[in-house]
């Protein structure tokens, strides 16, 4: 079934109507859904294709979630995790990339080349480059923000590189307790294996995330795989 519009302005119609009818916003949302022929928002989100656009990943995310966003390189996950922050910027929301991978100059750079709107929502993202990122300056960094704020961490396996910061398992379970806290969403880039054979399953899972220090992937809520230009979501079991 083909939507009215675009997954994140159906979110802001059903944020503005939530204000004006003074009703909940889950409520809202499904009213919304129901005009568009779905029962509720979480049947309509649902319906929407795992290799649909980062709009649509982004509206089966809820707050306080741990995205695991994992490719081999080129195959477009820094790509598509910066579409996700574009997306949450186009419905208002705070958005961060926080970056140990590029400098601010290259991320600006990659930001334009991917902001397709004509208001320039790219240039209302955070970038941060500082060397010192890690979980404590993470959240030292998102402290206040609204619910619903969504950070991107680019990359997964060098949060803790210098030996002054904590074990990388450590680091993540301090932004799992942050995010269920305070209902930030974080996203988090990462290297996939070489175990992973393309010729022998077509998208790598969780088990193909590359792990140089351990770390319980159980902290994460969602994982998005990315390979041969396919995209598949899901919830970390």
């Amino acid at each position: 079934m083909r939507l009215s519009a675009p997954i994140y302005r159906l979110k802001r119609l059903a944020r503005r109507r939530a204000r004006v009818d003074k009703i909940a916003l889950h409520e809202a949302l499904d009213r919304i859904a129901r005009e568009e022929g779905f029962a509720g928002w979480s049947l309509l989100s649902s319906r929407v294709p795992a290799n649909a656009p980062s709009g649509a990943m982004l509206s089966r995310l809820t707050d306080g979630d741990l995205l695991l966003l994992g490719a081999r390189p080129g195959h477009g996950k820094t790509r598509l995790g910066l579409q996700l922050l574009l997306d949450a910027a186009r419905e208002g929301r705070r958005a961060v990339f926080f970056t140990l991978e590029y400098t601010e100059r290259a991320a600006i750079k990659l930001i334009r080349s991917l902001d397709g709107d004509d208001q320039g929502v790219g240039g209302t993202l955070e970038i941060v480059t500082s060397d010192d990122i890690c979980a404590a300056f993470i959240i030292r960094q998102l402290a206040g923000s609204p619910r619903g704020t969504v950070a991107l961490i680019d990359y997964l396996q060098i949060l803790d590189q210098q030996r002054d910061k904590p074990p990388l398992s450590l680091q993540m379970r301090s932004l799992r307790a942050f995010a269920r806290e305070t209902g930030i969403i974080l996203g988090f880039i990462s290297q996939i294996d070489r175990s992973f054979d393309p010729e022998r399953e077509p998208m790598p899972g969780v088990r193909h995330i590359r792990l140089p220090n351990p770390v319980e992937l159980g902290v994460f809520t969602k994982a998005c795989f990315l390979h041969g230009g396919e995209i598949r979501l899901q919830d970390v079991v």
